[in-house]
C-alpha cells in the first residue's frame, strides 16, 4: 500500500493528483520551483520541497533533484502526471533503482513506445494498421528524400521522440523537404535532445481520435472508449469530446479492440492512450501511444464514472482492476475546454501576469479543472493552460449547450485568455454538426 506520493509536476495537474490521494487516504509531497511558491499545489499538499529556480532543466527537469525530494520526504511513489518527465524512460529507470514506485509503466515500455519507429514495429507485429512511413530513423536530408520518394508525397517529418506538436513539420515536395526536415530536427534537437527523425504519409482531412486504456500486471487490459481530439492548434489539442460522434457502434468495437491488442502486444502496464488517424472513409491508422496520463482525462471520467488516477495509483501499487471490459458503460457526452492565458488575435501569444479578478462557472454536469486563484502570477516560464473546463450532459447538443453556458459565465481579469476564441469554436456551424478534422482551425479560423 502506497502511504505517502511524490507529485513531480505543477498546475492543475498536480492538483488533481494531490485531491486523488486525500480521497485514497495518502499523504502527499508536492514539488515546487522558486517560481511557484505561490502556487496551489504547494499549498494543497501535506509537504512542499523547493526544488530549484523557475528554469524547468533546474526544477521540474532535474531528476536528481526530484529524486532527492522523494527520499528526504519518505514518499514511496512519484506520479509524474503529463509532460515534463512522465514519458522519460531514464527518470522512470532512476525511480526503479531507487525503490521507488513510478505511477506508469517501465522504463523499457516508455523507451519502446517514446520511439516512434520501435512502436510502429512493435504494432505492425501485432496487426495493428500503420500509416506508411520509414522503417528506421533518419538523421540527414539526403537520406530523408530517398525514404519521401518511397514512401509518397505529402510527408509529415516528426521528430522519432517526443510529441505534442513539437519537432513536426509538414513536406509537401522535394523543393521543400531539405528545409522543413532541418527545421524540424533542429526543434526536435532543442525539445527532446535528439535528433533522430521520422517519415510518415501525411493523411487528409482525418480526425484524431484517440482511446484510453487500463492495464494491470496480472494481464488484465480495458478500454474505456474514445475521445475526439480533432480540434487543435499547430498540434495542440484546443477541444476534446467523448465519444466521437463520426463512429458507429461496430467501428467503435473494432477499434477499441485493436487499443487493447496493441497494448497487450506491448506489455503494457498502468493507464495509457492509444492515438488514431481515423479517415473520412472509415479507415483508421496507429498514430502513437501516450504513456501517461492525458490532459483531456476528465472527459472519460465523465463517460465512464472511472478515476482514472486512482486507478493508476492502485495499478502501480500492484492490485488488479476490479472490472472488466464487459462492466464498462458509456453514458451521454462530455467536451473538455482548455483555457490559456494568451492573446489568439497576436499569434497566441503567451500572456503571463496576475489574476485581479476570478470567476469560474459551476452547476451540474460542469468540472473546473485549475490551479488558479485571485491573485495568484501566471508565471512566464511554464505552459499557458491554467484552466481545464468540462461538461457533461446527455447529449452532444446539449453538452454544446452547457460548455456555451459555462464559457459565458467565466471572468479572468489581469490576463488574456482565449475563452471567446472558444466560445466562437462552439458556435461554428460544422463544430455544432460534428463535420470536424485536424485542419478545422485552419480552414475556419
Amino acid at each position: 500500500m502506497i502511504r505517502k506520493l511524490l507529485v513531480a509536476n505543477r498546475g492543475e495537474i498536480a492538483v488533481r493528483i494531490i485531491r486523488a490521494c486525500r480521497e485514497m487516504g495518502i499523504e502527499t509531497v508536492a514539488v515546487y520551483s522558486e517560481a511557484d511558491r505561490e502556487a496551489l499545489h504547494a499549498k494543497l499538499a501535506d509537504e512542499a520541497v523547493c526544488i530549484g529556480p523557475a528554469s524547468l532543466s533546474d526544477s521540474y527537469l532535474s531528476m536528481e533533484r526530484i529524486i532527492s525530494a522523494t527520499i528526504v520526504t519518505g514518499a514511496q511513489a512519484i506520479h509524474p502526471g503529463f509532460g515534463f518527465l512522465s514519458e522519460n524512460a531514464k527518470f522512470a529507470s532512476l525511480c526503479e533503482k531507487c525503490n521507488i514506485i513510478f505511477i506508469g509503466p517501465k522504463a523499457e515500455i516508455i523507451e519502446r513506445l517514446g520511439n516512434k519507429q520501435l512502436a510502429r514495429e512493435t504494432m505492425q507485429k501485432a496487426g495493428v494498421p500503420v500509416i506508411p512511413g520509414s522503417d528506421r530513423a533518419v538523421f540527414d536530408y539526403r537520406d530523408g528524400l530517398h525514404e519521401a520518394e518511397k514512401i509518397g508525397y505529402p510527408i509529415m517529418i516528426k521528430a522519432a521522440l517526443g510529441g505534442g506538436g513539437k519537432g513536426m513539420r509538414l513536406s509537401g515536395s522535394k523543393e521543400d523537404f531539405e528545409k522543413n526536415f532541418r527545421i524540424a530536427q533542429a526543434e526536435a534537437k532543442q525539445c527532446f535532445g535528439d535528433d533522430a527523425m521520422y517519415l510518415e504519409h501525411y493523411i487528409k482531412g482525418p480526425r484524431h481520435v484517440e482511446f484510453q486504456i487500463l492495464a494491470d500486471s496480472y494481464g488484465n487490459v480495458v478500454h474505456l472508449g474514445e475521445r475526439d481530439c480533432s480540434i487543435q492548434r499547430k498540434h495542440q489539442k484546443l477541444i476534446e469530446e467523448a465519444p466521437c460522434c463520426a463512429l458507429s457502434p461496430k467501428q467503435r468495437m473494432k477499434m477499441g479492440q485493436t487499443a487493447v491488442r496493441a497494448a497487450k502486444a506491448a506489455g503494457y502496464i498502468n493507464a495509457g492512450t492509444i492515438e488514431f488517424l481515423l479517415e473520412p472513409s472509415g479507415a483508421f491508422y496507429f498514430m502513437e501511444m501516450n504513456t501517461r496520463i492525458q490532459v483531456e482525462h476528465p472527459i472519460t471520467e465523465w463517460i465512464t464514472g472511472i478515476d482514472l488516477i486512482k486507478e493508476q495509483i492502485r495499478i502501480a501499487a500492484g492490485e488488479k482492476l476490479t472490472f472488466s471490459q464487459n462492466d464498462i458503460r458509456i453514458s451521454g457526452h462530455a467536451i473538455e475546454m482548455r483555457i490559456n492565458a494568451e492573446k489568439p488575435e497576436e499569434e497566441f501569444r503567451p500572456c503571463p501576469g496576475t489574476i485581479t479578478g476570478l470567476h469560474l462557472p459551476g452547476g451540474k454536469g460542469i468540472r473546473i479543472d485549475s490551479a488558479i486563484y485571485s491573485g495568484y502570477r501566471v508565471p512566464p516560464f511554464y505552459d499557458s493552460m491554467i484552466a481545464k473546463i468540462s461538461v457533461w450532459a446527455k447529449t452532444r447538443e446539449e453538452a454544446i449547450r452547457k460548455a456555451r453556458s459555462a464559457l459565458g459565465e467565466v471572468i479572468i481579469e489581469g490576463v488574456d485568455t482565449n475563452v471567446d476564441y472558444q466560445y466562437g469554436i462552439l458556435e461554428e456551424p460544422d463544430y455544432q454538426n460534428g463535420n470536424v478534422d485536424i485542419n478545422y482551425i485552419e480552414n475556419h479560423f
